[in-house]
């Protein structure tokens, strides 16, 4: 004999009652069965509703009623199309009945536990029979018994205890003489000695099957669901989710009391001291493996079974300097909630014994603020403790396992993942068995907190990236493409996945939580909702996703100005953008803070050397403990490129204008001219070497003419150019007579800075620069003599933009 039992959502539908009644007479055909079925999906909560609104005299009670009504109807009329009558007959009585019900409840307006029972067990009574009659008319061997006949309570109505005794002899005693091949029962309903319908509360039909199964002593115990067994944590929040295929009762019960609806707590019990297997299937696939819970399930591979969680938690603290060393305070305390038939959901005390933290339903929270207080009030009053404080809006996320106390660091790699993506803890709770470690977050956390863990705990350390881009321009387009390239590489072989989340122009930007298609990007972000640096960065923050990375690829400087805000939220920076790293010397030392504080990445190699590793390498000399002494460099792609095409038989405008047009400089050119570009990277290079630098302590020696340098716009500038062509072939010409090459370079030597253009002699490192090449010599305490050199493209979208990316690859693998 086999007991199944089948949920709401199983049979919420015409469509999944067939379902049903196939694995039923498919299972028929080898063994007799037993079916617990609940009421039809949703229908419990509308006939409290019903009840609620008579009992405040509310006449929609009647709409609430027809709506029960007309659901039963089209259940019956698509299952039995032309065999209906008689158990549409039967069910209008029993609605009859419960309409009768609901216009008393409204006449004496009340709604006691036990009337409350009395009206909930029609949902079970109208399913259980309509499923059975549908059976019945399939030519199937099948007989409806009322389970209120079986199982026997106390009186405690709404919750009622089982008198196991009188139950388990009925439930033999009938099943020793049924004949039928499939019995259909009522889940969650029962009477009590005294003949009264009770409940066993809500999930009371897991209950149901979980008594039966005992008492017939079953090989084991089936729960059909509409998920595929118990997941690793709930698929409805990480995707990445997936069944377990075993697990132990202990396990099963602690997974489903912090949150896991696929199974009810106290179904466990029945079951746990005979070791009945419970098989979680899916009533949708029934081919799924399904999860087994058994008491041989324990593998000390997996110490971490499953994540769960409990929404809408208040945490309620307790504390105050008279409580410490006077014994009784915690009985008070749970004495008074269980008079409140208040549940606790988490516990957790100072060793000082200063605080007593209780967790528990925020629609709780209220009641028992008020009852703690009066129960505790004259050592409020003389000021020995202080009244109970409450804060909502909570969530408890809990790391299940039985075999967590055998391996060290489990709590600690929770924690520090939790604290990673700046997941502030509120409270903690681990039990002595250590199966449970129990952490209070706040809500808007949940989903955040449960994928960061469940890629530390379950996943194949694949690290999910989540990119928003500012700045999609030449440089940007070639970042997403080199992202897009090389997804599957990273996946595979650095086990990173980058997924790009937002994007953002100077017109429009799009947001996608599940990855933006990096093959129609560009047509999303021309149809995208109008661009706001605020509302990107408030969509940023709203999304909440672990592992952020805001990327900046503008020269703006309201773009920089809100770094400070993405890393207070834990979300790090890659900048492109050298104006924060070059702004006010306390800016800069805020944004390395913040960095450190929430643990928020803030990287900016291209801010110097676009794709070439300058800054990595100067952080990797002091981190190792050399000094810098000095500094020389090419630091301008740009300029390099300008004087390297530049000669007596071109024109500098004609020149210029091709390295803007080749995207070798800013879109306003006078930036790397001028020299202001060249400053501010010498200048963060001299930051970077732990000097205390701004960018008017460099020495500027700028080589454009007067006129060039007080040019209005862009187009005014490149007039300039045009008019003082005899100005900058005159710096040509005087260097070729030196057998000088011209380059712009930057030095930093015993604490000054000076950037200008230089006549650079034969045989220096500098002479044979080509292109759009940048150098940079370090000489440190290390390399007096012989310095650190780092050479290659200084400039252009695609070595900038793998640049960017190198340094998103960096946060990836730390």
């Amino acid at each position: 004999m086999k007991v199944l039992k089948f949920g709401g959502t199983s049979i919420g539908s015409a469509k999944n009652i067939d379902k049903v009644i196939h694995i039923l007479d498919n299972y028929s055909k080898e063994d007799a069965l037993i079916c617990v079925v609940s009421a039809v999906g949703g229908i419990t909560d509308k006939l409290l509703l019903a009840g609620k609104q008579a009992q405040n005299k509310d006449s929609t009670f009647l709409d609430t009623f027809n709506t029960i009504k007309a659901i039963h109807f089209e259940i019956i009329n698509e299952l039995n199309p032309d065999n209906n009558k008689s158990i549409i007959n039967s069910i209008e009585n029993r609605l009859n009945d419960l309409k009768n019900l609901l216009d008393g409840i409204y006449l004496i307006n009340e709604l006691s536990p036990k009337t409350s029972d009395k009206l909930v067990s029609f949902g079970e009574s109208l399913s259980s029979f309509i499923i059975a009659e549908t059976i019945k008319n399939r030519s199937l061997s099948v007989a409806l018994k009322n389970s209120q006949e079986l199982i026997i309570t106390n009186s405690d109505f709404t919750k009622a205890e089982v008198n196991f005794n009188i139950t388990n002899s009925n439930i033999t005693d009938y099943f020793k003489s049924a004949t039928q091949q499939i019995t259909i029962l009522p889940g969650f309903v029962a009477n009590s000695t005294m003949g009264e319908q009770t409940t066993l509360g809500r999930g009371g039909s897991d209950f149901t099957a979980a008594i039966v199964a005992a008492a017939l002593q079953v090989k084991q115990l089936e729960i059909w669901t509409d998920v595929s067994g118990m997941f690793t944590t709930n698929p409805k929040l990480v995707k990445q989710a997936y069944p377990i295929k075993e697990i132990s009762y202990q396990e099963a019960m602690e997974l489903s009391h912090f949150g896991a609806k696929v199974l009810y707590p106290p179904t466990v019990q029945p079951v746990l001291d005979l070791n009945i297997p419970i098989h979680i299937k899916n009533t949708l696939k029934p081919e799924a493996a399904g999860t087994i819970i058994s008491n041989n399930a324990t593998s000390a591979a997996f110490p971490v079974k499953g994540i769960s969680n409990i929404s809408n938690v208040a945490l309620l603290t307790l504390e105050g300097s008279g409580m410490i060393g006077i014994p009784g305070f915690s009985k008070r305390l749970f004495e008074t909630l269980a008079q409140e038939k208040i549940n606790i959901i988490l516990i957790t005390q100072a060793s000082s014994e200063h605080s007593i933290c209780l967790g528990l339903d925020e629609n709780n929270s209220e009641a028992a603020k008020t009852a703690i207080d009066k129960a505790f009030e004259n050592e409020i009053a003389l000021h020995k403790i202080d009244p109970i404080t409450v804060e909502t809006g909570l969530s408890i996320v809990a790391l299940v396992g039985d075999n967590m106390k055998n391996h060290q660091g489990i709590s600690g790699k929770m924690f520090s993942t939790l604290g990673k993506n700046n997941i502030n803890i509120r409270a903690i709770a681990q039990g002595a068995s250590e199966k449970n470690i129990s952490a209070v977050i706040d809500k808007k956390d949940i989903k955040k907190a449960l994928n960061t863990l469940h890629e530390k705990f379950f996943e194949t350390q694949i690290k999910q990236l989540n990119v928003f881009i500012t700045g999609v321009g030449n440089v940007g387009e070639r970042l997403v493409e080199q992202i897009k390239q090389q997804k599957k590489y990273l996946n595979e072989n650095l086990k990173i996945n980058v997924r790009i989340i937002g994007l953002s122009n100077s017109r429009t930007m799009i947001f996608n939580e599940h990855g933006i298609d990096l093959n129609t990007w560009k047509a999303q972000l021309s149809a995208g909702r109008k661009a706001s640096l605020e509302g990107f960065f408030e969509n940023t923050k709203a999304l909440n996703l672990r592992n952020s990375i805001f990327v900046d690829i503008t020269a703006n400087q309201a773009v920089a100005n809100l770094y400070p805000n993405y890393l207070r939220q834990s979300i790090g920076v890659v900048a492109c953008n050298k104006i924060a790293c070059s702004s006010d010397y306390e800016n800069y030392r805020l944004l390395k803070r913040l960095s450190l504080k929430y643990n928020a990445p803030f990287l900016f190699e291209t801010n110097v050397g676009a794709g070439l590793p300058i800054i990595d390498t100067l952080n990797n000399l002091i981190a190792s403990g050399d000094k810098i002494t000095s500094i020389q460099a090419v630091l301008s792609g740009s300029l390099n490129f300008v004087f390297n095409n530049f000669n007596d038989t071109t024109k500098f405008h004609d020149v210029v204008k091709q390295a803007q047009e080749e995207g070798y400089t800013e879109p306003d050119p006078r930036i790397d001219l001028s020299g202001v570009d060249v400053a501010r990277k010498i200048l963060i290079l001299a930051r970077e070497s732990g000097f205390e630098m701004n960018l008017e302590d460099i020495e500027n020696n700028p080589f454009l003419s007067e006129s060039g340098l007080k040019s209005d716009t862009v187009d005014d500038f490149y007039q300039t150019l045009i008019k003082d062509e005899a100005h900058y072939q005159q710096l040509f010409a005087c260097a070729k007579a030196n057998h000088c090459q011209l380059k712009y370079v930057a030095q930093f030597n015993n604490g000054k800075a000076r950037v200008g253009l230089q006549e650079i002699p034969e045989g220096h490192p500098f002479y044979n620069l080509e292109g759009k090449d940048n150098i940079v010599m370090f000489y440190t305490q290390r390399y007096p003599e012989q310095p650190m050199i780092i050479k290659g493209a200084g400039a252009g979208a695609d070595v900038t933009a793998s640049g960017i990316f190198s340094d998103i690859i960096k946060i990836g693998n730390d």
